[in-house]
């Protein structure tokens, strides 16, 4: 069998994977040379911690298990079980972590509430001040930059896989077929369009009404830091954000603490990754009206690194790169993906939003299991 995947950011990649690994063949089409996108311009945070319960974590949990399986293949993912901290700092945020360790879910996710001296036994570099931090020991992270690329060339090796950089694919001729903005042809037996953020042109021929929408994000990376930060890190405006954390205790911060007016405006939250160099990945922020902004703005990248310092206890490495990225998120946030079948053949696959990196392996499992390949 032949599977023409179009796009190469780690969606697109994961299901070239699952189609190798089943004995397939399988052409990628890149419109950029390389993947430039969002599966680029993250955390590379396998993201346990804050899922949904349900769908939602059952996929990140088996997700979390393939990456480390590929991995075991595949050395130069970078990936390591780091788990994560949430340090936090008032008896309000507090109670949100108290209740997390509530869930029925909450042994699968590794949740347990430190002090703060037993945190900073897990991560010494956590010298500010703070009551305690939720662990979540089945965290992890990859790096984001070069993943792709590991994995292709891990892909490359099998001798069933063709990458095909700077091709838009512009139309779909038949079943199981495409025609890129060069006149060539690609035949295969399934097409899994995983565009991204690319959702017009040809997406938005083939699935008018799509209910996905983009958000962007601003990100910044220093450098190294000179120590090790051992687990991923949040801060307790994450609650806010993560499905993980609803319910009475999370209503009950949001009523009585408010967030600083500019992590408010810009739908703040901490989070930050080592990076195999030793820098660290910092972010972020949530733009959800069109049309983006085409500049990042200082004041958000001011008020995570003052977060972040008073977390370290100790002033940031200097800021190397800025960036800001978009992807591409359901507005049915409780699906974890977008699946559809759009032509005879041909299968869409985008929406995932922040948690593209973290269940890609699992998408497309399921989308390989769906498809009978």
């Amino acid at each position: 069998m032949r599977v023409i995947v179009v796009g190469a950011g780690v969606v697109g990649t994961m299901h070239a994977w699952q189609a190798v690994e089943r004995g397939h063949e399988v052409v990628q089409i890149e419109r950029e040379d390389e993947a430039r996108g969002a599966s680029l311009r993250n955390f590379g945070q396998i993201w346990v911690s804050g899922r949904a319960g349900g769908e939602e974590l059952d996929t990140a949990l088996r997700a979390r298990e393939l990456w480390e399986g590929i991995a075991g293949r595949v050395p130069d993912l970078g990936f390591r079980a780091n788990g994560s901290l949430t340090p936090v700092r008032t008896a309000l945020e507090l109670g949100v972590a108290e209740a997390a360790l509530e869930r029925d879910d909450a042994a699968a996710r590794g949740y347990k509430l430190l002090t703060a001296d037993e945190a900073r036994a897990v991560n010494p570099a956590l010298r500010g001040g703070f009551l305690g931090a939720l662990w979540c020991e089945r965290d992890a992270a990859v790096e984001p930059r070069t993943a792709q690329l590991a994995l292709k060339d891990a892909l490359s090796a099998s001798g069933r896989y063709t990458f095909v950089g700077g091709r838009e694919v512009r139309e779909v001729i038949s079943e199981g077929a495409v025609r890129d903005d060069h006149g060539v042809v690609h035949r295969g037996d399934f097409v899994v369009l995983c565009t991204g953020a690319w959702l017009g042109g040809l997406v938005r021929e083939l699935a008018p009404r799509l209910p996905v929408r983009r958000v962007r994000l601003q990100m910044m990376q220093t450098a190294p830091l000179g120590e090790a930060l051992t687990t991923s890190v949040a801060d307790a405006d994450s609650f806010r954000y993560y499905p993980a954390y609803t319910g009475e205790a999370l209503d009950a911060l949001n009523a009585g603490q408010d967030q600083t007016p500019t992590a408010a405006a810009h739908r703040m939250q901490l989070l930050m990754v080592q990076r195999q160099d030793g820098g660290l990945t910092i972010g972020d922020t949530h733009e959800y009206e069109h049309p983006f902004r085409f500049d990042v703005e200082e004041e958000p990248y001011e008020h995570v690194a003052a977060v972040v310092e008073s977390l370290l206890g100790r002033p940031l490495p200097k800021i190397r790169q800025r960036w800001a990225g978009v992807y591409a998120q359901c507005t049915d946030k409780s699906r974890v993906v977008h699946r559809e079948q759009v032509r005879s053949g041909v299968w869409l696959v985008t929406g995932p939003g922040g948690r593209g990196m973290t269940c890609s392996p699992a998408i497309a499992e399921q989308t390989a299991n769906e498809l009978g390949w």
